[in-house]
């Protein structure tokens, strides 16, 4: 089988200078962060049908930018490859692979019919030259190709590493137009990498912080169209929103869904104290968790609904914390210098990523849940507000440019801190939240 030391990449990968290696063809190395892409070679997929050679030619490409875009993978260019596929079942010539240093092998066939895309794929590890795991075969409607190859790659990236995939999902985000003092913003989301951007809101009101249900259906967000932040709840599939309901005299943002759906926990400002409350999905039973003259913002539930990470200045400078899901007595996590903001439980339960202040600059860090093994990622003049990948390998976040005509843009950063790149966008855009992998 194709075996590379990577299913156990997420632990070993905290701390710099480890080397991942194996016996046999295969290897992967890291030293200080680095990693030596695997190299992998993708004909493009055989069109079995007269009409699908574009469409084809368009799958293709999309697998190898996802592949390549984690930084894991290196694709062989084509105009390399000395054997060529005129079919499916063309029987593979390993030798003709292994000459390339081809480690990895792609096949496909794409075919139409009835507005209806099937692709078929086969994955081979070329030094053991055998085909790793079964074929599979996918199909969707010929308007949702995209997500047809999307879940391709997350078939072939588990396969190889032992890890679930992420292409196959979306990100919520803050679209923004407009001059820095007077910027427009509305409600936008897209594919992971940028592409298919729906606009959800239009730019008459102020709109913040937009995060996904567990099941990707629905989104909640702070809205300022009464004059004071209110959060609403947006359904994606019909774009109809509505306001939960409010206590009179009080302001309330910051929500995040429970893990399981069925309730949010958010922030509610009321005579100049703001505190974090819990209330069921649809805005009843209000439940006070905290009860301190603090400033308590930016919860974010662990995997399980246990526990929630949250921060506070309740010490005198903004610090992370964590408390039971119900409520009770606070820990703080967060001991270094500077000041930690918009904390984020990974799907994966063993990191909180967050937002670091520090000597002018900014930085989207990772902790251990106990505030131990801290790292920073990324550092520039204005870095924020992080979001987990479905997988938890990858971090998306704001970073903002310095001046007067400086705009906010989205970026991603492996967990290690390596492939830091834009996320292609259309125009400025802030605080993206990752959905879960789509059904």
């Amino acid at each position: 089988m194709l075996r590379i030391a990577l299913a156990a990449l997420a632990a070993l990968m905290i701390g710099p200078g480890v080397a991942l290696a194996q016996q046999g063809p295969l290897r992967i190395e890291i030293t200080d962060g680095v990693i030596e892409p695997l190299p992998f070679a993708l004909p493009g997929f055989v069109a079995e049908t007269g009409d699908a050679g574009q469409m084809a030619a368009d799958i293709t490409q999309v697998i190898a930018s996802d592949l390549t875009g984690t930084g894991l993978f290196r694709e062989i260019p084509q105009s390399a490859h000395i054997q060529r596929f005129s079919a499916f079942e063309t029987p593979v010539s390993y030798a003709d692979w292994q000459a390339i240093n081809a480690q990895a092998l792609i096949v496909g066939g794409v075919s139409m019919a009835g507005g209806k895309v099937v692709v078929k794929f086969r994955l081979f590890d070329v030094y053991s030259g055998q085909q790793l795991g079964e074929g599979q075969q996918l199909a969707a409607s010929s308007g949702s190709w995209r997500r047809l190859a999307h879940k391709v790659a997350d078939v072939i990236y588990s396969r190889i590493t032992g890890e679930s995939g992420y292409f196959d999902s979306r990100v919520v985000f803050v679209s923004e137009t407009g001059p820095k003092n007077a910027r427009l913003k509305r409600l936008a989301v897209m594919d992971y990498d940028g592409a298919n951007v729906q606009y959800l809101t239009d730019s008459s009101t102020i709109v913040l912080a937009p995060r996904f249900s567990p099941t990707g259906d629905r989104v909640l967000y702070t809205t300022f169209e009464t004059g004071f932040p209110r959060i609403k709840m947006l359904n994606v599939g019909n774009v109809s929103a509505q306001l939960l309901p409010e206590t009179p005299g009080t302001m309330t943002f910051a929500p995040r869904f429970s893990p399981d759906g069925g309730s949010i926990v958010y922030s509610l400002e009321q005579g100049g104290n703001t505190d974090l409350w819990k209330m069921g999905v649809n805005g009843g039973g209000a439940t006070r968790l905290t009860n301190s003259p603090a400033i308590e913002t930016a919860p974010s539930y662990s995997p399980d609904g246990s526990r929630i990470v949250f921060e506070s200045d309740r010490s005198g400078t903004q610090q992370l914390y964590i408390m039971p899901a119900g409520g009770g007595e606070p820990t703080r996590i967060s001991f270094g210098e500077g000041r930690y903001g918009t904390p984020v439980w990974s799907p994966r339960g063993d990191l909180i990523a967050f937002t670091k202040q520090h000597a002018g600059r900014f930085h989207i860090g990772v902790m251990r849940t106990d505030g131990s093994e801290e790292r920073l990622l990324t550092a520039s003049f204005l870095d924020e507000g992080p979001t987990w990948s479905p997988n938890g390998r990858v971090i998306m976040f704001t970073r903002e440019s310095s001046g007067a005509g400086g705009s906010a843009q989205l970026y991603s950063v492996d967990i290690s801190g390596r492939n830091l790149k834009a996320v292609t966008t259309g125009g400025a855009a802030s605080d993206p939240a990752w959905s879960p992998l789509l059904p």
